[in-house]
This record gives structure tokens, C-alpha cells and sequence, in this order.
């Protein structure tokens, strides 16, 4: 397996590439010595590859930077919901070769399994390196220790994975995999500290720190979703009144419109109701805007991360009441303190499935070996 150098050089060259050496020795740490001893045994092989000299704008002989070699494979990402497999086909940076939505019709694992197999068969050849799998629950080894929404309690899914895609699978909570693949390839990248907040059918929240994402046994518990962000809204399922969930998930939103119109609207028609100012949905939108910007102010505070990455297939309220949103972060901040940097990561369950990719890249990486 590869020393911590080792890793932390093909992660640096796969997040940052093309980069040239100094760049990477200021970087790592490390003299041009030990960079070119490490960086020795994934040129033999293949892995990394010096490119054409460039001038960099310093006095002295060109540089001649580092990057991944192409064709080394794809990677399959696989979001897993209730009712869908949302499977996206990658190249080795997480950039989107092929993407595929299947319903699915069962939860039993081995029939998940099956249904994500035929997906990728369909979009992919030979050239798969790794699937990565991302659901929302707690998992742990490749073993989903609970997934509510699945029934699932102590399944192996990885392994059963394994044996119908013939390739490497690694099982990961979805917000885990969606705050990894923001930081290495996506809207956080080069940003050493962010939040992610997602919203849609659920409420989730992720962290990155120092550059590293924030990995905890309780990811996948839901923890962001019952904060306490409005004394007069609606009462979410467990009876808390204007929490997180209660305010913004669009089960919520739809449900409160629905009541006021008394007929029943999905979660988009209350976004164009709105849009077209109807006053139920633009009373109920520009309350879950508050909610919104007060829960953004609430993470940045708390973790001491100025910057904030928005996601989730309920995030079509955000460019409708953008200013709203902003107001309530600054109203939720210390006027000292930086103002929160805002990344709205628009993809849907795109990105989630991108994430999972992601899992699957980072797992290659650690297990390349040099005999």
C-alpha cells in the first residue's frame, strides 16, 4: 500500500493537476529530492505523467508539470433513493462521462444490486476501475448498519455489490460522499474549510475542515435536521415546531401550500406559484429563505467556516429568493465576521451520484500498491 507521502502526492497531483513540481514540494512540504524520488515509481507505471514544458513566468528553464495519465479507467457513482438509482459514469476527476436514472422496484438488496448492475452495463465497458455507493443511513466497512427509507438494518452491500459489478465498491453515507467529491473536484475545491447543507426531501449537513472532510459514526443520523429555526412555523414528524426539517424540505414547503390552497401541489409548482406571486406559496417560500439563511449563518458560526456549499434537489428555491437568503445570514452574523462565500452546487441528484464516483477515485488511489 502507499506511504502517507506516497498518498498525499497522488492526491495532491489528481486534486491539482496539471501542477508543477515546486508548486507541488510548497505544497506537500517536501525537497524537489524527495519529490522526485516519490514521484518516481508512478511515472514507471504509468500513473502520473510529466507533460510539455511551460513556461511559468519566472526566470530559468521551463517547468514541466505533473498530471494524472489519461486512460486510466472510469469510475460508476450510484446514488440509491426509495424509488431510483441515479448512476453517473466518470473519468478519474470525477468529470461526468454518462449518467442513467432507473426506477427501482424493489428493496430487497440483492434486486438493488441487480438494478444498479444493469445500469452501469449499459453505460460502461471493461474500462470500470471502481463503483462507489452512497445512501442515506449509517454504513460502515461496506455494511449499511441502518438505512430507514430502504428497511435495510446490517446489510453487506458492498460485497453484494462487489459480485455483480466484478470491480471494487465502496459504500458511503450520501452527504459523507457529496462533501468528498465538493472538495476534491467540486465547488469547494482549494478551500481548506466549508460547510455543505443540502435540502430537498431531507435536511443534511457536511463539513470540511483543514482541508479534510469531517468523518463521524453519527453521519447519517440526521442531526441537521431538526435545529430550531422559526418560533412560528409548521411542526415537522417528531411535533418540533419551525425546525430545520419542518421549514425546508420540499415535502414540507408542498404540504403547507397544498393545505392553503386547498388542493395539492408538488414542491416545483409551489416555486412557479411563487414566482408568480401567489401569496401562500410566496409567503411559505420567503419563510423557508429565512430558515435558509438563518441555518447557513448557524453552521458558519458554530464552526468557525466562512464559506458554505448549497445543494440537494430542493435547491430550485435558492436563485428565487437569493437576496432574502443573504440578508438572513448577515442578519445571523456578527457584522465583524466575514461574510459567508456562497457555492450553489445546482446538478441534483447528479452531484450526489458524482460524490459516490468520488468515494470510489479516493478508495483507488489509497490502494495502489508498487511491488
Amino acid at each position: 500500500m502507499l506511504t502517507d507521502s506516497e498518498r498525499a502526492l497522488a492526491r495532491a497531483v489528481l486534486i491539482h493537476g496539471p501542477i508543477a513540481r515546486s508548486a507541488l514540494t510548497n505544497r506537500l512540504g517536501l525537497s524537489p529530492a524527495s519529490l522526485t524520488r516519490l514521484a518516481k515509481p508512478f511515472l514507471d507505471r504509468g500513473y502520473l505523467v510529466e507533460l510539455d514544458d511551460l513556461a511559468d513566468g519566472t526566470v530559468g528553464r521551463p517547468v514541466r508539470p505533473l498530471d494524472v495519465a489519461p486512460g486510466l479507467g472510469v469510475f460508476a457513482g450510484v446514488k440509491i433513493t426509495g424509488d431510483a438509482v441515479h448512476a453517473v459514469v466518470t473519468d478519474v476527476r470525477a468529470g461526468l462521462v454518462a449518467q442513467r436514472t432507473v426506477p427501482l422496484g424493489t428493496h430487497e438488496p440483492e434486486g438493488v444490486a441487480a438494478v444498479i448492475a444493469g445500469a452501469l452495463r449499459a453505460m460502461t465497458d471493461d474500462s470500470l476501475v471502481g463503483v462507489g455507493a452512497a445512501l442515506g443511513g449509517a454504513v460502515a466497512d461496506g455494511v449499511v448498519r441502518y438505512a430507514p427509507f430502504l428497511g435495510w438494518e446490517g446489510v453487506d452491500f458492498a460485497s453484494i455489490l462487489e459480485r455483480e459489478v466484478g470491480v471494487p465498491v465502496t459504500l458511503e453515507n450520501d452527504l459523507v460522499a457529496l462533501t468528498e467529491a465538493e472538495r476534491w473536484f467540486g465547488l469547494g475545491r482549494g478551500i481548506p474549510g466549508f460547510v455543505v447543507l443540502t435540502i430537498g426531501v431531507g435536511v443534511g449537513y457536511g463539513l470540511v475542515v483543514h482541508g479534510e472532510v469531517v468523518h463521524s459514526a453519527e453521519a447519517g443520523l440526521g442531526l441537521g435536521g431538526h435545529i430550531p429555526l422559526s418560533d412560528t412555523g409548521p411542526l415537522c414528524q417528531e411535533g418540533h415546531r419551525g425546525c430545520s426539517q419542518a421549514m425546508l424540505t420540499s415535502g414540507s414547503i408542498a404540504a403547507q401550500v397544498s393545505a392553503a390552497l386547498q388542493r395539492t401541489v408538488t414542491y416545483d409548482e409551489v416555486l412557479a406559484l411563487a414566482i408568480a406571486g401567489e401569496p401562500a406559496a410566496a409567503a411559505v417560500v420567503d419563510a423557508a429563505a429565512d430558515a435558509l439563511g438563518r441555518f447557513i449563518a448557524l453552521a458558519a458560526n458554530l464552526t468557525f467556516q466562512s464559506a458554505a456549499v448549497l445543494a440537494g434537489d430542493g435547491i430550485g428555491l435558492f436563485p428565487i429568493v437569493e437576496n432574502r437568503i443573504r440578508a438572513a445570514i448577515s442578519a445571523g452574523r456578527d457584522p465583524r465576521a466575514q461574510p459567508v462565500q456562497l457555492f450553489v452546487d445546482d446538478s441534483g441528484f447528479t452531484a450526489w451520484a458524482r460524490g459516490a464516483a468520488a468515494v470510489a477515485i479516493q478508495a483507488a488511489v489509497d490502494s495502489l500498491q508498487f511491488d
